[in-house]
């Protein structure tokens, strides 16, 4: 008895789960007492190794038969008792447990569990995972939920529901093993990551950020904005998507591929681009479909420079190089619903308002009410990666996000910088780090290197090439934050037609901000070509 006792404090203190997990464990898994949230037991199925996991809801969906042996535990999040508003959560707990803890985040307006990569992610890396549905169902596009008036379920969206469903995960997954976990970290690209560093710095050890859509009282302004520059369709700005993809685009690889010493039809800087429509302007005679007109000309560039309203900063423009995914989102021939419905159900509660009357006192409302304190924009993150609990932060961001601007994440990282410098942690490298992906589109996609283990790309199809430090930013992290090691560069993969069945047609280095990749010589598929200078 003696040496079970020590066998079993000596596994505690090493992270070792105590307890054995099985079928056995998940069906006779009865919740205790949940410190400081209200939770109910909703459900638990067991899945043995390569059983079919076939799980959708409105946001997310998985289907495959890969999956390591795990237990998914369904709960009920109480968010807020008087209102008697609720919130689901998932927690899915793996047979081979890597003690450590994983939380993820939704994209756009979405509501539901994130179970591509509850699965794909969690499991497979042999992680206790935890996601929520953020109080209510829908996808990513629908916002229609938030109104009318409907406030909890906006507070519930913007941060509560998460950080609530963190508390239950860790206390759910200690009960279930019998040890807690030894670290929690963050994935998640696009909505909810930097608020969980700013509000909430307890919750977890290390996040990894991608593209984040943290400036919500000014991103679906821009969206708007720029989508009006080229609407509506058939008028004279109007820019066709056969346009975009083809001639423009062929225009700025002209322009630019070839400043970073490499012609790859990537543009690897395109900080150093500075796209010039007007070789394509239309001489006399031409036909239209091979040149721009001057309202074509002038919209591409509301669409590729900041935007200012009234001299007041708002948000950073496109960069060249995405111009195919831009068509089919950002200028495509419909304003895309997220940013309609955010100022119809989040701010004016006005479900017949017209986004062609966007003005400045819109803006400024929304600055105002910043609704259910959405914004995650807060400069000073000390709570978080100072001293007192040494969090780290990964972000990363596609040069071609064709959905939030990039320029977005560069302008957040600055000003953190910059007001960090004024505390006791000028040296931002310590414990913030920004990784640039030339090509990607938003979260993944797009042409360029895009699969080093960002949130939602292996359940895309698009997984890392293995999960090392180098090639897997979670893993980067886990090594960052348990090890001290941090990365000064990845290596990411681009898969034939971004399908990872097809190969790999080549990899490239993805640098830590200010740094840009520099082409040195030889095979320009293959990242050792290639530096971050």
């Amino acid at each position: 008895m003696l040496l079970l006792t020590t066998l079993l404090a000596l596994g505690a203190a090493l992270g070792v789960p105590a307890a054995t997990p099985g079928e056995t464990a998940c069906s006779s898994f009865t919740l205790q007492d949940v410190s400081n949230v209200t939770v109910a037991l909703i459900g638990t199925e067991y899945y043995p190794a390569g059983a079919t996991v076939n799980i959708s809801n409105p946001y997310s969906q998985i289907n495959t038969n890969s999956l390591p042996a795990f237990c998914r535990i369904e709960l009920s999040i109480t968010t807020n008792a008087t209102a008697n508003k609720t919130a689901g959560t998932d927690v899915w707990l793996p047979d081979s447990w890597n003690g450590r803890l994983l939380g993820f985040g939704s994209g756009g307006l979405g509501g539901g569990i994130v179970v591509s990569d509850m699965g794909h992610v969690a499991v497979q890396q042999g992680f206790a995972g935890v996601s929520t549905d953020t109080g209510h169902l829908s996808n990513a596009g629908d916002g229609i939920w938030g109104g009318p008036h409907n406030d909890n379920a906006i507070i519930d969206f913007a941060y509560r529901a998460l950080h609530l469903s963190v508390i239950a995960g860790k206390q759910v997954t200690e009960q279930y093993y019998g040890n807690a976990a030894n670290k929690s970290y963050y994935l998640g690209c696009s909505t909810g990551t930097l608020k969980e560093v700013q509000q909430f710095p307890e919750d977890f050890d290390g996040v990894v950020v991608g593209s984040p859509a943290n400036w919500m009282t000014h991103l679906p302004v821009w969206s708007i904005y720029v989508n009006l520059a080229v609407l509506p369709v058939g008028s004279p700005q109007w820019i066709t998507q056969d346009m975009w993809s083809g001639l423009i685009h062929d225009e700025v690889m002209k322009q630019c591929d070839a400043l970073d010493g490499v012609t790859d039809g990537i543009i690897n800087n395109p900080l150093i681009c500075h796209f010039q429509p007007e070789t394509l302007a239309c001489e006399s005679g031409q036909n239209a479909s091979t040149c721009l007109n001057p309202e074509q000309i002038n919209a591409i560039h509301t669409a590729f420079s900041p935007y200012y309203q009234n001299g007041t900063y708002v948000f950073e423009g496109l960069y060249p190089g995405g111009e195919g995914g831009y068509a089919n989102t950002l200028l495509g021939p419909v304003i895309g619903s997220i940013s309609v419905d955010y100022y119809r159900y989040f701010i004016l509660n006005d479900t017949t308002w017209d986004p062609a009357t966007l003005n400045l006192s819109d803006i400024q409302l929304a600055d105002r009410l910043n609704a259910a304190n959405m914004n995650a924009i807060a400069t000073d993150i000390t709570p978080f990666v100072g001293p007192e609990h040494n969090g780290k932060v990964i972000h990363y961001v596609g040069m071609a996000d064709n959905v939030i601007s990039a320029g977005n994440s560069l302008h957040y990282y600055g000003t953190v910088r910059d007001q960090m410098a004024q505390t006791s942690m000028p040296n931002m490298d310590d414990y913030y780090r920004l990784f640039t992906v030339p090509g990607m589109a938003h979260c993944s996609g797009g042409y360029g290197a895009n699969a080093f283990g960002g949130g939602g790309q292996a359940a895309s199809g698009m997984p890392p090439t293995t999960n090392d430090p180098t090639h897997n930013v979670l893993s980067a992290m886990v090594q960052w934050v348990e090890e001290g090691v941090a990365p000064d560069h990845l290596v990411a993969a681009y898969y034939n037609n971004n399908n990872a069945t097809q190969g790999v047609a080549f990899t490239r280095p993805l640098c830590k901000y200010p740094q840009q990749i520099t082409y040195l010589g030889g095979d320009s598929n293959n990242a050792t070509s290639f530096a971050c200078t």
